[in-house]
């Protein structure tokens, strides 16, 4: 079982921004594509971006495309978020597996970390 433990959740003003962490303290990320994904109130898990272990890749959801910057140092993956908006209010996830920004196909999560966008 591959723990990941996220933190940098806060309470965050509109349009200020945010870094989230996400390590995994007794496991190597080497073999793992690391994802990071949201769940707002009432609704369904939504991906946000994933990191390729092989050469760094990166790919991001629409939604945060331009905004949010995903990135790795050794065994941490981050996740830059600026210019948030009361929308990006959720409970942020790191979760490791596949490659892919579908919840569904990750096996290995993170408790998650709440972010708040309120004035």
């Amino acid at each position: 079982q591959v723990q990941l433990v996220e933190s940098g959740g806060d309470l965050v003003q509109p349009g200020g921004s945010l870094t989230l962490s996400c390590i995994a303290p007794e496991f190597t990320l080497d073999y793992y594509s690391i994802g990071w994904f949201r769940q707002a109130p009432g609704k369904g898990r939504e991906g946000l971006s994933i990191i390729s272990p092989s050469d760094g890749a990166t790919y991001y959801a629409d939604s945060v495309k331009g905004r949010f910057a995903i990135s790795r140092v050794k065994n941490t993956v981050y996740l830059q978020m600026n210019n948030l908006q009361p929308e990006d209010t959720a409970v942020y996830y790191c979760a490791a597996g596949p490659g892919s920004l579908r919840p569904m196909e990750y096996q290995h999560w993170g408790q998650g970390t709440q972010v708040t966008v309120s004035s």
